[in-house]
């Protein structure tokens, strides 16, 4: 049977927010990268500025004058951050509005009209929409000042615990043995991370909402859609598949309340909005554009059947399941009998090849691996 325009809407959506997770794996790694070149020059100036205090002459107020520089290099660190993080949203904001545009012109009967959006309306009604309770400015100072306290602070106990200038530095920064990833500033990382990808989501969000907010005449509803799996949190499932007004979010036939964001409820959400279209009935029918019986078909206004990715993905065609999961694991999903679920333990980690195949051996069989 023929796929729906909101069938189609759907599928496309959830393809669309793999294609978002990657990218946002792209700016994470760019940003993260940026910020761990600075920090080497933050590291060298504090061992510098260190050594010419010893625990002999330490006092909080000698110690604050001396972390002057090391201020002024944090707060480069992330001036660079939010610099480029908005630099990559504002060109992102482009992507998002094409991609909306070409989407609905390639689902739509050609007859149906609707009405683009813009870079710059894009950037500015998520620039100055707050997310999870601040604008991404907010976010960038706050990560930068809990840094820098966090650094005053060690270094304070440090020095009353008589550690050395090199301890107290490699147990700040880390060592380069694990990548840096066991000092006390890797909270620091996980939330830059973070408000990356929470930002990411929240420009893809707004240029959804623009959108839907343009072609009202053509959208009726907007549908919560939650990625089903081990991750998702308790909030989200229970909004799956429910049914908002577009634009005002009111529930339909139902008493949740929208998340706390356009499509986002908690950071790093995975969660979708998908946009309903109306069928051919309620946009005129006889009155409104000449389509004929298939495009009428098409165009039911129904929800699309709840799913979870796990359907999603099953259903998609060898080489899309390869781009998303890679080749082996497209294998093993198509031929080996694994579902999603099996390539991740209980908590969300993503199984590597070799524990795959120790966990699934007859699996790796079966799919000639």
């Amino acid at each position: 049977m023929p796929q729906t325009v909101n069938d189609r809407l759907f599928s496309e959506a959830v393809h669309h927010a793999v294609d978002l997770h990657s990218y946002s794996n792209w700016v994470v790694r760019r940003l993260l990268g940026q910020i761990n070149k600075t920090d080497a020059r933050l590291f060298a100036q504090l061992q510098i500025a260190l050594a010419e205090l010893d625990a002999g002459s330490f006092t909080v107020e000698r110690l604050d004058g001396l972390l002057i520089s090391i201020r002024a290099i944090n707060a480069e660190v992330y001036a660079q951050f939010l610099a480029g993080l908005t630099s990559d949203l504002a060109a992102f904001a482009g992507a998002e509005a094409a991609y909306h545009a070409g989407l609905f012109g390639a689902v739509l009967p050609a007859q149906i009209s609707f009405t683009t959006i813009g870079q710059e309306q894009v950037y500015a009604a998520a620039m100055a929409r707050p997310f999870q309770g601040r604008l991404l400015k907010e976010w960038a100072s706050g990560i930068e000042a809990d840094r820098m306290t966090r650094i005053r602070d060690s270094l304070r106990s440090g020095y009353l615990e008589g550690k050395t200038v090199a301890q107290m530095v490699t147990e700040i920064r880390g060592t380069r043995a694990k990548g840096y990833s066991d000092g006390i500033i890797e909270i620091d990382r996980r939330h830059a991370e973070t408000i990356t990808r929470t930002a990411v989501s929240h420009m893809a969000s707004a240029a959804r909402e623009q959108f839907t907010a343009a072609n009202l005449d053509i959208i009726k509803a907007v549908v919560w859609r939650a990625t089903l799996d081990n991750k998702t949190s308790e909030p989200c499932r229970l909004r799956d598949g429910k049914e908002y007004t577009p634009g005002t979010h009111k529930p339909i036939g139902h008493s949740l309340p929208w998340g706390s964001g356009p499509g986002r409820y908690h950071f790093n959400c995975r969660s979708l909005a998908v946009p309903v279209t109306k069928s051919w009935e309620e946009l005129g029918g006889a009155g409104g554009p000449e389509l004929s019986p298939k495009q009428r078909a098409s165009m039911d206004g129904a929800v699309p059947s709840e799913t979870t990715y796990s359907d999603w993905l099953a259903r998609q065609s060898a080489s899309r399941q390869d781009e998303i999961l890679g080749a082996t694991r497209g294998k093993l999903l198509r031929s080996g009998g694994l579902t999603v679920d099996r390539f991740a333990t209980d908590k969300g980690r993503w199984l590597t090849l070799e524990e795959l195949r120790q966990r699934n051996e007859g699996a790796f069989k079966r799919a000639g691996l």
